[in-house]
C-alpha cells in the first residue's frame, strides 16, 4: 500500500469503481479528496461509450462529486480517434448511443446505414434484431467491423447486464469475422490515456474492476494494477486467470482510509 500512495499518477476505471448505475460507491468521495489534496494525476478512463465526457461530468455533479472534464476519456473517443486515423472521411453504421455518435461527428466520420466502411458496435439501448441484421449484411457486403470496448458484462445498481462483447456476438457468428476492438487493454487507448495523464507508466496505477480488461491493460503497459472488489470480479473470480492484480482492495475507499493510518502511526 506505501508504495501505492506514493504513485503520481491514477487510471480508474468507472463502472464498478466509482458508481454502479446511478449509485456512487462507498468511499469514493473520500478518494477523489485524497487524489486532490496530495496533487496526483488522475484520469477516469471507461471503456462505456454511451456518454461523453460532458455528460460524464455532470453524471458525477449530480452524485456530488467535482471533476473537470478534461479528466475523462471514453472508448467513444478512442474509436472515433482510430478510424479517423486509418481513413479520414469515412462513414459508418453505428450501434450505439449518443457517446459514440457524437464522437464519430466530431472526428468527420459519417452515418451510413447503406454502404458505410465500418460497422461500429457499442451498447445500444435499443438493440434489436433488425439492427443485428442490418449490421450482419453491412458487414458481409465488405464493411470492417469495429467494437468499441471488449468487456462482455458490465454492472448495474440492479445486477449484471450484457455489454459489447455479448452484443457483438451474433454479428461474429453470422458473418464470421472478428471484430477489432477499442477499450481497454487495447494498447492504443492505454497508450493515449498516459499522454492525457502526463505521468509516466511506472509511476502510475490502473485501478479496476475487471480482469480481463483493466487489469491485463495495466500489466500490459507497466502499470501497477489494483483490483477493487465493488464491481464484477470477486475475490474467488480472480484466481481463474493466469496474472494477478498487485494489490486488491474491497473498494477506492481503502485507499484514503490507509493514507489516514499511515498519518496517524507517523
Amino acid at each position: 500500500m506505501k508504495d501505492l500512495l506514493k504513485k503520481k499518477g491514477f487510471i480508474c476505471d468507472m463502472d464498478g469503481v466509482i458508481y454502479h448505475g446511478n449509485r456512487l460507491l462507498p468511499g469514493v468521495t473520500e478518494f477523489l479528496e485524497w487524489l486532490k489534496e496530495n496533487h496526483k494525476e488522475y484520469l477516469f478512463l471507461t471503456n462505456s461509450g454511451q456518454y461523453t465526457p460532458r455528460e460524464l461530468q455532470q453524471k458525477l455533479g449530480r452524485m456530488g462529486l467535482d471533476v473537470d472534464e478534461s479528466h475523462f476519456y471514453t472508448s467513444a473517443l478512442a474509436t472515433a480517434h482510430f478510424l479517423n486515423s486509418q481513413a479520414p472521411g469515412c462513414s459508418a453504421y453505428v450501434m450505439g448511443e449518443h457517446g459514440i455518435l457524437n464522437a464519430l461527428y466530431d472526428a468527420g466520420i459519417t452515418y451510413n446505414a447503406v454502404n458505410p466502411d465500418y460497422v461500429v458496435v457499442g451498447e445500444p439501448s435499443g438493440y434489436s434484431l433488425d439492427m443485428i441484421t442490418r449490421a450482419i449484411r453491412l458487414v458481409q457486403n465488405g464493411a470492417k467491423l469495429i467494437g468499441t470496448n471488449y468487456d462482455l458484462t458490465g454492472p448495474t445498481e440492479t445486477g449484471i447486464a450484457p455489454a459489447c462483447r455479448a452484443l457483438l456476438a451474433p454479428i461474429e457468428l453470422a458473418t464470421g469475422k472478428q471484430a477489432y476492438y477499442m477499450g481497454k487493454p487495447n494498447p492504443l487507448m492505454m497508450r493515449t490515456g498516459l499522454k492525457l495523464l502526463g505521468v509516466h507508466s511506472e509511476e502510475s496505477v490502473i485501478i479496476g474492476d475487471r480482469m480481463d480488461t483493466d487489469i491485463v491493460a495495466g500489466i500490459e503497459s507497466g502499470l501497477d494494477t489494483v483490483l477493487v472488489l465493488s464491481g464484477v470480479t470477486s475475490r474467488e473470480e480472480y484466481l481463474n486467470f493466469p496474472y494477478r492484480p498487485r494489490l486488491i482492495l474491497d473498494g477506492v475507499g481503502d485507499i484514503p482510509e490507509a493514507a489516514r493510518h499511515m498519518d496517524e502511526s507517523a
